[in-house]
């Protein structure tokens, strides 16, 4: 069975794929290094780009770190490959998170054919939804691709909504008030044309008129320009996924599930935002979801609307680096 071609081309897209996906504060704390002799992908972090106040435990890191591996899951699948992952596959490298393998395709295509094209056309909307209900069907395929990945959602009622919500206001407010974390969430905030990284201030979004909706503010201070008010919807629909275990392995796995989850979504029209806040309070992680056995990773706000504005990326060959696997290069 004859491989692809795996020339500089093929890599670039492949990179460009993983680091398509979202991260915290769009940190990309990932890097890639090719293994030609395997040939294999290895995801590293990049520790230097992590959250100490927002994510000491590097929760986040890993989630970010694991949507890249599902978009090169995708992306390998596209181009003719089976890819082969596993997580954590050095215990003593704490950098390495996970290395995909990549096996010629026995035939058949890529199991995730609209998911190659919505890798491009997924984005972050803060922007304010319309209101009308995503369709069952559409939900339960959300679900059903987050189970396929090892992790579950919760779809809340109306009231559990509301109790979410008013969680997620209150990790808000005790952002602003801690100026360390404000700080750090403003460092993220960066001029456009600046630099691959952070969260451009034209996409930060709105602040809801009605203070129903706690989306993120990034600036959290005064004097700080500030986008106009706006109406979001009413009745919020959100997604709330958990594991059943909370370890780095399962933060990577929660991680590829919602990056499936994402991209069904804006495969079918569906936007999508994350509500991370109360994650990052462990009192208030813990009041998410009241249920033994269920650790929560990430609150997902879905529903139509305006697409949302592209944040910058680092390209392939600043996130890609060849490392000789005869002689053992780490590098």
């Amino acid at each position: 069975m004859r491989s692809p071609d795996l020339d500089a081309a093929t890599v670039e897209s492949l990179v460009s794929a993983a680091v398509a996906a979202p991260s915290i504060h769009n940190s990309q704390p990932w890097r890639f290094r090719l293994d030609v002799d395997a040939p294999a992908l290895e995801v590293r972090a990049v520790l230097r780009r992590s959250l100490p106040l927002a994510d000491p435990l590097r929760r986040a890191l890993h989630l970010s770190v694991g949507a890249a591996v599902f978009n090169l899951r995708v992306a390998a699948a596209h181009l003719g490959w089976d890819p082969e992952v596993r997580l954590l596959p050095e215990g003593d490298d704490p950098e390495l998170l996970a290395r995909v393998g990549l096996v010629a395709a026995p035939g058949g295509g890529s199991p995730h054919p609209a998911l190659y094209d919505a890798i491009a056309r997924r984005h972050t909307s803060r922007m304010p939804f319309t209101g009308r209900p995503v369709p069952e069907s559409v939900v339960a395929q959300m679900a059903s691709g987050v189970r396929a990945e090892g992790a579950q959602i919760h779809l809340p009622g109306i009231v559990e909504t509301k109790a979410l919500l008013t969680l997620t206001a209150e990790a808000e407010r005790r952002n602003h008030a801690d100026r360390w974390r404000a700080a750090e969430s403003r460092a993220w905030v960066v001029p456009a044309g600046s630099g691959p990284y952070g969260v451009p201030f034209a996409a930060l979004g709105p602040r809801d008129a009605a203070r129903r909706m706690p989306m993120r503010d990034f600036t959290g201070a005064a004097g700080v320009p500030r986008l106009p008010t706006l109406r979001f919807e009413r009745h919020a629909q959100l997604a709330l996924l958990w594991t059943p275990e909370d370890r780095p392995l399962d933060w990577l796995r929660a991680g590829q599930a919602l990056e499936r989850m994402l991209l069904l979504a804006t495969a079918r029209g569906v936007r999508t935002s994350a509500l991370h806040q109360a994650l990052e309070w462990p009192d208030l992680r813990e009041r998410l979801m009241r249920r033994r056995g269920r650790h929560p990773q990430l609150l997902v706000r879905f529903g139509y609307g305006p697409e949302g504005g592209p944040t910058p990326r680092a390209g392939a060959g600043a996130s890609a680096s060849p490392v000789n696997s005869a002689a053992g290069h780490r590098g």
